[in-house]
């Protein structure tokens, strides 16, 4: 193993030293500047390749390089002009640079460092900007991805995988530090992270800027994620950024670019009546890489915390709606031919296949399933709800999404991204083109909370008939850059960008309204701006928007490929140019033209490793063990995982790796108590019941008051467990706890207030009736 953070069996040292992050947040989007310091210590030039990931919604703006005293700043030109640049340059002795992003994934990059001299250092800075998307919490996300994990190539699809050399992350020979300022018109509450902070530091007395970094010593072993809390975050916001002076009235970088975060509001008659159809699909990843850990614990496997939470979407789940459950790996599986509708007798069935699910499915081949699913018509009046578990290591990226969105019409698709190193790309990808909502669950991360707001999402009403409106002073036109608003959902944030063209006073005003149809009744939000610029925001609204544009343009569809070279290429391209921001058909290119004297002796090709996580070692011994010598990954890591899975026992591959094997914790009570719950939304008085409780049989069938049957005693006493014992769960347990009390409603029990003293007697407790929701 120690020979893994070393690229050839030779043991050559690796030429990057560090890395620095500078993160700047401004309310809902982050600058990150990274500096990357290399040095070439051996005797012969040298050209490092180094992959790695970004966030897939990130637009990478600046590139530039530093080679001892000199500055090279890149340039964006169309991809194979830039690559033919970088071989002519490598070929005629000069130091060149070259930034391409990823043809199959957007959110992973590759960066050549060409002809390095014998002890020379070399300094190379990327900035991108980047939407934060906000949490079921209401906390604004934002994660530095350290891991890319390797990413599966599904069998007969054409193109070369990325190739990953991947470390055990005490082994990674570079240190990291990174250091993060927080501006908001809003005050900052707390700032939170899955690493170690030194304390929150506030620049101003009002707390609307902060500062923080990460505490000394950090291993660059996991995605450092911060999560970032504003008072009052739910108020619509409007930022006018002005256009770049040197650019051309009227072009995009030319003009004020608007950006609004618009946070719809529905009326409280809509949300008490939550809807009680739809169409349910589970879709759960069983690849051979969700048997690692979730989190730094080791108490449950992604496999593992992945069921229990599917348990509580089918106990939660309303009477008279529909369901199925997909898994996949390398094939896929459907627990029913077609979804069927709730009933004790399918939810029963449905559980009993969830408990038996492991990973045993092999690589990650998401396209046929969701075919699959595409393929079933949808049923009259039960709107379709996708759900999508996955730790994402897949690198058809843009081929799956292209499907969900061609699909968007018929279904809502939400997205759960599983520990470390899932595709932000594929898990945002998936829930912006399917109209629904992304959550990743990492490090210690519970799943169940982050699940259950999706499908409280999923049981909003659908919105109809969405339109954006603009009422701009005479003079002023308006260019919408963002796709059209496909969803809304209660609380959950728009990005809007446009932009702006001709003259308008300072004082002037905009208005922009939200208008949509809900539950059969038209509804509206209204958001007032000012047109006067903002000071001081760089040109990062421009960058976000041009973005924004190229995505939209890359993802239309274009079956006939020239015609898509031809004119969506050429759009993007210019775009991309013109803004200074990534593209799949643009790279950036920075060549040392001012080096007089050419590099003497043959050019040495050395790929920089990536910390892995440790739960990933087992896979990764696997692909080591049969590639003998090899440490890149010429195939994938669920491949390897599946072909030497008899090789070696769980025992085995944790000591060889020292890792600690993963004994299962005793089940939860709070699981143990739901699964219980029938589809009605009732629990029956049995010995398990009482276990689940802490009591005996005798002592709950000795205290039920006389009047009352039994099925309504003991649904009065988990709904009273649940409240007075699981309180901080609540998010978890709410929707099945609605449908207990909806299912008591209906039976019309007399005496409920001293039932519930009874059953508070019993359990030792004091719930009032009324907090049940009785």
């Amino acid at each position: 193993m120690n020979c893994c953070g070393l690229i050839t069996v030779q043991k050559e040292p690796v030429p990057l030293k560090s890395i620095e992050v500078e993160l700047e947040v401004r309310d809902h989007v982050a600058t990150v500047v990274s500096t990357l310091n290399y040095e070439n210590k051996e005797d012969k030039p040298l050209e490092a390749v180094f992959v790695f990931p970004l966030p897939g919604d990130a637009a990478v703006c600046h590139f530039s390089a530093k080679i001892g005293q000199t500055q090279i700043v890149a340039e964006v030109k169309e991809k194979q002009e830039a690559r033919e640049e970088y071989d002519d340059a490598l070929s005629s002795g000069q130091q060149a640079f070259l930034l391409e992003e990823s043809e199959q994934s957007p959110d992973i990059f590759t960066l050549s460092v060409g002809s390095l001299p014998p002890g020379e250092s070399a300094s190379i800075r990327l900035e991108y900007v980047t939407e934060l998307a906000v949490q079921a919490d209401d906390g604004l996300r934002f994660c530095l991805p350290a891991v890319l994990n390797p990413r599966y190539q599904p069998q007969d699809s054409e193109g070369a995988s990325v190739q990953v050399t991947s470390v055990p992350a005490s082994l990674v020979p570079y240190s990291l530090s990174f250091s993060a300022r927080v501006s908001s018109p809003r005050p900052v509450s707390k700032v939170e992270s899955n690493c170690s902070l030194d304390p929150l530091q506030y620049v101003n007395t009002e707390q609307t800027q902060a500062t923080v970094k990460l505490a000394a010593g950090h291993k660059f072993d996991r995605d450092v994620e911060l999560l970032i809390y504003y008072k009052d975050a739910h108020q619509p916001t409007a930022v006018v950024e002005a256009g770049q002076v040197s650019a051309k009235p009227g072009s995009l970088m030319g003009d004020p670019v608007v950006m609004l975060s618009l946070y719809p509001e529905f009326p409280q008659s809509v949300m008490s009546s939550v809807t009680s159809r739809g169409e349910f699909v589970f879709l759960l990843d069983r690849s051979g890489s969700m048997d690692f850990p979730m989190g730094n614990n080791g108490h449950q496997t992604r496999i593992s915390s992945a069921r229990d939470t599917l348990l509580l979407l089918l106990k939660s789940l309303p009477m008279g709606s529909y369901f199925n459950i997909y898994s996949f790996g390398s094939t896929y599986e459907h627990i029913f031919p077609k979804s069927m509708e709730y009933s004790e007798k399918t939810l029963e069935e449905a559980v009993k296949k969830v408990e038996e699910m492991t990973d045993d499915l092999g690589g990650t081949e998401i396209l046929e399933p969701l075919k699959h699913i595409y393929s079933q018509p949808c049923i009259p009046n039960q709107p379709r709800q996708l759900f999508v578990f996955t730790d994402g290591e897949v690198c058809n990226t843009k081929e799956v999404i292209n499907l969900v969105k061609k699909n968007s019409g018929s279904h809502r698709c939400f997205s759960f991204g599983i520990g470390e190193g899932a595709s932000s790309a594929l898990i945002n990808g998936l829930a912006k083109e399917g109209g629904g909502h992304a959550q990743f669950i990492t490090g210690n991360d519970r799943m169940q909370p982050k699940v259950m707001q999706s499908l409280r999402f999923a049981l909003q009403p659908a919105v109809e008939d969405i339109s954006v409106m603009w009422d701009l002073p005479k003079g002023v036109s308006v260019t919408v850059l963002s796709p059209p608003i496909t969803s809304i959902f209660q609380g959950q944030r728009s990005l809007v960008y446009a932009q702006l063209t001709g003259e308008s006073s300072e004082a002037a005003q905009g208005c922009v309204t939200v208008k949509y149809s809900l539950a059969g009744h038209p509804s509206q939000n209204q958001l007032n701006f000012s047109l006067k610029p903002a000071e001081d925001t760089g040109l990062t609204v421009h960058r976000l928007g041009a973005r924004t544009l190229i995505r939209s343009l890359e993802m239309e569809e274009g079956d006939d490929e020239e015609q898509q070279d031809g004119g969506v290429k050429k759009k993007v391209v210019e775009l991309s140019v013109q803004s200074g921001v990534s593209s799949s058909y643009t790279a950036f290119i920075a060549v040392n033209k001012g080096n007089s004297e050419p590099i003497e002796g043959p050019l040495v090709r050395r790929d920089i490793p990536l910390p892995m996580l440790s739960g990933m070692m087992r896979a990764q011994c696997c692909a080591l063990s049969i590639q003998c010598n090899s440490f890149v990954f010429d195939e994938p890591a669920d491949d390897a995982f599946e072909e030497s899975e008899e090789m070696l026992s769980d025992k085995e591959y944790a000591e060889m790796v020292d890792v600690p094997t993963i004994n299962q914790p005793p089940r939860d009570p709070l699981l143990q108590l739901v699964s219980l719950q029938k589809a009605p939304g009732c629990w029956l008085l049995d010995p398990a019941l009482a276990a689940a409780l802490g009591k005996t049989s005798e002592e709950v069938e000795k205290t039920k008051p006389s009047a009352v049957n039994q099925e309504v005693w003991a649904t009065i006493l988990a709904l009273i467990w649940l409240h007075a014992f699981k309180i901080d769960a609540k998010e978890e347990w709410e929707l099945l706890a609605m449908k207990a009390v909806s299912w008591l409603r209906a039976q019309n029990a007399p005496c409920v207030a001293d039932y519930v003293e009874a059953g508070n007697a019993l359990l030792g407790c004091k719930v009032q009736k009324d907090v049940v929701g009785l």
